[in-house]
């Protein structure tokens, strides 16, 4: 649990940090109270559901930020920045762990957004399943940027920051994305169910 203080509930992120670079527990609190359910949810979804190790990574992060706030680069938002961080990390993991067909079964996406994403009267847990094992088929920065939009609702501008990379790279791997997920998920497309092509 952070350290409450209703005052630095007021700030921005940009401004905690600073109070955090000088020694400001407080300050350091409340960021943690900000970021850490998004960051595990994002660490959860990115390392094949495995909530072990999404906490892991999680305190990681957070102890890193503790050891050397100055790590925090001012001149971009603390949003971005930390997400940045985050999807770093998840490709560390990626590297550590080779490929992750083995774990592909395993994933099990949130149903809260999928409802945006499926088309009409399909078996929702089995649509997650599916989805789940077509994104491990994706490359990390894909598959990230995917989660990024659609789990965490960021916005493309936000999603470049965090990259360090035009909104029109985010723009085209998301289209990339969708068409190769639309391809790959034809039994989930309403219009091929339309024309008989199930």
């Amino acid at each position: 649990m952070g350290l409450f203080s209703r005052e630095h509930e007021q700030l921005s992120d940009e401004r905690l940090m600073e109070l955090v670079v000088k020694g400001d527990e407080r300050a350091f609190g409340t960021v943690y109270d900000r970021y850490h359910g998004r960051l595990l949810n994002y660490f959860h979804r990115m390392l094949w559901h495995d909530r072990e190790q999404a906490r892991d990574m999680l305190q990681d992060l957070f102890t890193k930020l503790a050891q050397r706030p100055t790590s925090y680069d001012p001149g971009r938002p603390f949003q971005t920045w930390v997400f940045s961080v985050a999807n770093n990390m998840c490709k560390n993991a990626y590297r550590h762990q080779g490929v992750v067909k083995a774990a592909a079964l395993h994933l099990r996406l949130e149903p809260d957004r999928v409802d945006a994403l499926d088309g009409i009267g399909v078996d929702h847990g089995h649509f997650r399943d599916r989805l789940g094992e077509e994104l491990e088929r994706l490359d990390p920065d894909h598959k990230a940027t995917f989660v990024m939009r659609y789990h965490e609702d960021m916005a493309i501008k936000e999603i470049a920051a965090a990259f360090g990379c035009s909104e029109g790279t985010v723009k085209s791997r998301l289209f990339y994305t969708l068409k190769k997920l639309a391809e790959r998920m034809k039994e989930f497309d309403p219009n091929a169910l339309h024309h008989g092509k199930a």
